[in-house]
């Protein structure tokens, strides 16, 4: 199918759920599996040359961070790393307290989890947030108490792009209760911002690789040294017995070279993402009925097509080759509605006619032009078609 004007390319605006893979991370992850295939446990030089890769990459990851390299525990990915902060955290330190407090905008991999521990007796309370999805601090520094054990904040709103005040938070939290642990889930801000979680005040932190174009099933979990987390995975021991289990030697080597590629010329990079962005929304909500609930971050764009189910509209686009998403890609084929445009206020008629566009560098100004032009000429015929029904 094309646009009236005859073009017809493909845009992918779906970033916030997987990025494309690095040429080159891919090349040393294929080197890996086919070449230098060892298991980093084993004691020949195979092993010995797998485990110089993990130890490389955890050095690699530790400097992006400003961070030492023991303080970097590798996973699956970002949702083992916030259940291995939050579960792990709280188990450790429970004698300390018995109190969660975290948003009501969380992602599922720390909404769970929570759920999870409030089920096992922890008491949880979860901070809202205003209409653009940025939570009170006040709020949130008042429900911290001696019996408050761990704050987990996102940095970054994985389905409108609110950014938190994560530096603002760390420091007051630790000024009324010092014990308290901060976790970050900074799965959507790693490789948007510079952070440096040692000096920002923050404890744990989680990151994914395939969200900055690295390969999937591979992630980190900064922990603070000193501070107290049961393993949530037992086996072998590896990883100083935080994480038992063969590393995913392919996927780590991987990771940490899509951080380092991330990494350079990262205001360039970002000052593209927040132009294309910019354009779309611009552009967008100059047709009548659409508007933005977008947040800060550079690479996230929420949009409101009024009067069109975001699923219908969804595939219509994707028919042209724009790919978008109707809200968190862990749970977007789940038909339920997200609790973050709840969250922020959004009328039912809205919450069922948004999709989320999200950005990488390599997108252009001219795949927005396309996918607006795509929008404009969908969008009366799938309005006409949803009053005749």
């Amino acid at each position: 199918m094309e646009t009236n004007s005859g073009n017809r390319i493909e845009a992918y605006f779906d970033n916030s759920a997987t990025t494309p893979v690095y040429p080159e991370v891919r090349d040393l992850v294929v080197r890996l599996m086919e070449e230098d295939y060892g298991n980093p446990s084993s004691l020949h030089l195979k092993g010995v040359e797998a485990a110089r890769y993990v130890t490389d990459a955890r050095e690699k990851m530790a400097r992006l961070m400003k961070v030492m390299p023991k303080e970097i525990v590798f996973t699956s990915g970002g949702t083992e790393s916030n259940n291995m902060a939050l579960i792990g955290g709280a188990l450790a330190n429970r004698r300390a307290g018995n109190k969660i407090i975290t948003t009501e905008v969380e992602h599922a991999s720390v909404g769970s989890p929570v759920s999870f521990l409030e089920d096992m007796g922890f008491e949880v309370v979860r901070i809202g947030v205003d209409s653009k999805g940025v939570i009170n601090v006040d709020e949130l520094v008042d429900a911290v108490d001696d019996n408050t054990i761990i704050v987990s904040v996102m940095y970054v709103n994985n389905e409108i792009g609110s950014v938190m005040p994560v530096q603002d938070i760390a420091k007051r939290i630790k000024e009324k209760n010092p014990a308290v642990l901060f976790h970050v889930d900074a799965i959507q801000a790693f490789g948007k911002y510079v952070i440096y979680p040692g000096r920002m005040g923050i404890d744990m932190m989680s990151v994914s690789s395939h969200k900055f174009h690295g390969p999937k099933g591979v992630g980190a979990l900064y922990i603070r040294d000193r501070v107290k987390v049961k393993p949530v995975i037992y086996g072998g021991g590896q990883q100083n017995g935080m994480r038992s289990g063969t590393e995913n030697v392919p996927g780590i080597a991987g990771m940490a070279l899509a951080a380092e590629m991330t990494y350079r010329d990262l205001d360039e990079k970002v000052r593209h993402m927040r132009e294309v962005k910019q354009h779309l929304i611009d552009e967008l909500t100059g047709i009548e009925e659409v508007y933005s609930n977008s947040g800060d971050a550079p690479h996230i764009a929420s949009i409101t097509f009024k009067g069109v189910r975001s699923e219908v509209m969804l595939h219509a686009l994707e028919e042209r080759g724009v790919y978008v998403s109707s809200g968190s890609a862990c749970s977007s084929n789940k038909h339920s509605t997200s609790g973050t445009l709840k969250a922020i206020g959004l009328p039912p008629e809205k919450l069922e006619s948004t999709l989320r566009f999200s950005f990488s560098p390599e997108n252009t100004i001219e795949q927005v032009d396309y996918a607006v032009q795509c929008c404009k000429e969908l969008l009366p015929v799938l309005r006409r078609y949803v009053r005749k029904k």
